[in-house]
C-alpha cells in the first residue's frame, strides 16, 4: 500500500483558500471530489485534506484535523498502516490580500479520504456524499486492480506454456525420451516444491486430478515456475548436457536452487501458496478470440478503402 504515495509530496500544487461548496444562493451543491483529485507523476490518485476540508463544508481547519485524527486512529483498528494512506505535508495557499502562505496539509490516498468521511459530521450532507462517492470509487478501484491483476496471470500463464515448450525441445536434444518426459517434469517440481511431485500438490491444494496444475496457480506461484523452466532450458542448452538422468538431476537441481533463492529472501514457499481458480476458461476464451480474429486463407484482415479513382491519383491542374 505504500507505494502509492512515491512522489506525491513533490506534486502537491498551490491551492486556493477561499473555495465553498455553495452556489451563489447559498444552497448546497453535490461536491466534486473529482474535480480536488490530483495524480502523481508515477501515475498514484491522491488527495489534498485541505482541498478535502472545504468540499466537506469545514471552515474551520482545527475542526478538520479532528476528523483526520478519528480516521487515523480507525486506520490502525483495522490493522492498517496509516502511513500508507495519511502524509503530512505542507501546502502553499493564496490569502485574500493575494499573498501565499505556507499551511499544514496532509496527502490523502482514496481509502484515507473515504475514513475521514466516515469520521466526520454525520450532520454535514456534504459527508454523506463524500462517503458515498468513496465507497464507490474504493470498489471500482478495487474491481480495476482485480481485473488488471487477472490479466497479468493469464500472460503469465501463457508465457509458461511457450517456455515450458522450449524446455520439452532443450531435454530431447540432451537425450530425454518421450516417455520419459513426465519423470523429467516431476523433477523439476520436486526440486522446487520440497521434494512434493504434482500429485502431491494436487492433493494438497484441493486441485482436481485431470485439472493442469498451472491453470490453478497465481502470478507469484507461476512465476516462480517460469524462472525454474527457463534456468533449467539455459542451463541443459549453454553446458551442452547429454544423457537422460544428467538431463532429469539438472531439473531438479535447478528446482532446488530457485526454492533457496526464495527461502533467503523471506518469499513464501510454493507449496504454501493456495490454489487460484482455474484460468483455463479465460485461456480457452482468448483462444478463440484469436482464431476469430485469423481470417480465411486468401483474404486479408483489413481490406483497403475503394478510392474513387483508380491508378496514381492525378496532380492538380493549374
Amino acid at each position: 500500500m505504500a507505494s502509492w504515495r512515491i512522489g506525491v509530496k513533490i506534486f502537491m500544487t498551490t491551492g486556493d483558500d477561499n473555495n465553498s461548496t455553495t452556489g451563489d444562493s447559498g444552497a448546497p451543491q453535490i461536491p466534486d471530489f473529482d474535480s480536488i483529485k490530483q495524480v502523481s507523476p508515477y501515475g498514484v490518485e491522491f488527495w489534498s485534506a485541505r482541498d478535502l476540508s472545504k468540499l466537506l463544508g469545514y471552515t474551520d481547519w482545527r475542526n478538520f484535523e479532528v476528523a483526520i485524527k478519528r480516521a487515523i486512529t480507525s486506520c490502525e483498528q483495522i490493522g492498517q498502516q496509516p502511513a500508507d494512506h495519511f502524509v503530512g505535508s505542507n501546502k502553499m495557499v493564496t490569502l485574500g490580500s493575494g499573498s501565499l502562505r505556507e499551511v499544514k496539509d496532509y496527502i490523502l490516498s482514496r481509502f484515507g479520504s473515504y475514513l475521514i468521511s466516515q469520521n466526520g459530521d454525520p450532520r454535514k450532507p456534504e459527508i454523506a456524499a463524500a462517503q458515498a462517492y468513496f465507497a464507490t470509487a474504493t470498489r471500482e478501484h478495487e474491481i480495476q486492480q482485480l481485473q488488471a491483476e487477472q490479466e497479468k496471470r493469464l500472460q503469465l500463464r501463457e508465457q509458461v506454456s511457450e517456455n515450458n515448450k522450449a524446455l520439452a525441445d532443450a531435454a530431447r536434444s540432451a537425450g530425454v525420451l518421450p516417455p520419459n518426459f513426465g519423470i523429467f517434469q516431476e523433477a523439476g517440481y520436486q526440486g522446487l516444491y520440497g521434494g512434493l511431485g504434482v500429485a502431491d500438490l494436487k492433493e494438497r491444494k484441493g486441485i482436481g486430478p485431470k485439472e493442469d496444475i498451472l491453470d490453478r496457480m497465481g502470478r507469484q506461484e507461476l512465476a516462480a515456475n517460469d524462472f525454474r523452466i527457463t534456468q533449467t532450458e539455459a542451463k541443459l542448452r549453454d553446458e551442452q548436457i547429454i544423457g537422460q538422468t544428467k538431463a532429469i538431476n539438472t531439473h531438479r537441481q535447478v528446482g532446488k536452487e530457485v526454492r533457496d533463492a526464495i527461502r533467503r529472501i523471506g518469499g513464501k514457499m510454493p507449496e504454501t501458496l493456495p490454489a487460484e481458480p482455474s484460468i483455463k476458461p479465460l485461456l480457452e476464451d482468448k483462444k478463440k478470440k484469436r482464431k476469430k480474429a485469423i481470417p480465411p486463407q486468401g483474404q486479408v484482415a483489413f481490406p483497403l478503402e475503394e478510392t474513387a479513382g483508380q491508378g496514381e491519383p492525378e496532380e492538380n491542374a493549374e
